[in-house]
């Protein structure tokens, strides 16, 4: 018991101002100097995180539990006199072998050649890739070969960075993201205005998928922060 009157008497009998004591095996909490015993950070912290609750279940007007929201289905554990938990397990991971399997049988049972297709897709993605570098080779420009070389070992390291990291990290990765886009729009407005029109346009592709991925990352960031805020 922590009696937060202990400093006007108590609401418990045996509290003992500034004193913790243990009466039939339970633990009576007397100091009168709590609010100093708490940092004064972690207070708001835990009262945004209140006021968000509170706003998640609609408030004094539209007050409702929505079991659909994760949040507030796994800390439901009665609603309308039936017990509710424990909640369903949360995915917050690339779905399991069996689940892909799953999916695969219902694709093939309703009549989609899914295999087939990602197959055909693949296929005329490498030949139009091939292409494309069979056609910067016979430029015979060494700038442009070694600026495009970079390009691709660039997507690609990039490419298996972001796909092995899982689902639950993507959010906090967005800020090492964000501070590469930047270099990489830098970059792209210093080629933009190289001679070469295949350079240029490269260039240009690359700015504005970095400014894709800035302009988003720092609106998810700013999601995130609104929610310690006050």
């Amino acid at each position: 018991i922590v009696d937060l009157a202990a400093e006007q008497g108590g609401n418990c009998e045996v509290t003992r101002p500034d004193e913790v004591i243990s009466h039939q095996g339970v633990q009576v909490v007397g100091y009168t100097d709590l609010p100093s015993r708490l940092a004064r950070t972690s207070s708001q912290l835990y009262g945004t995180n209140l006021f968000h609750l509170l706003d998640d279940l609609g408030g004094g007007e539209r007050y409702r539990i929505d079991l659909q929201d994760v949040v507030i289905r796994s800390m439901t554990v009665v609603k309308d006199g039936e017990i509710i938990w424990p909640p369903p397990p949360v995915p917050v991971s690339a779905p399991s072998s069996q689940a892909s399997v799953d999916r695969s049988a219902a694709e093939r049972s309703a009549g989609i050649p899914a295999t087939r297709h990602q197959g055909v897709l693949l296929l005329a993605a490498v030949t139009a890739a091939v292409l494309l570098l069979i056609g910067i080779g016979l430029t015979q420009d060494p700038g442009l070969i070694t600026k495009v070389t970079v390009f691709v070992l660039a997507c690609f390291v990039g490419w298996q960075v972001i796909w092995n990291v899982t689902p639950a990290l993507h959010t906090p990765l967005m800020s090492v993201t964000n501070a590469i886009s930047g270099i990489i729009v830098v970059g792209g407005m210093l080629q933009v205005g190289v001679g070469h029109p295949a350079a240029a346009i490269l260039a240009a592709v690359a700015i504005g998928f970095a400014t894709i991925n800035i302009v988003g990352g720092f609106w998810v960031t700013q999601r995130m922060l609104t929610m310690f805020r006050r």
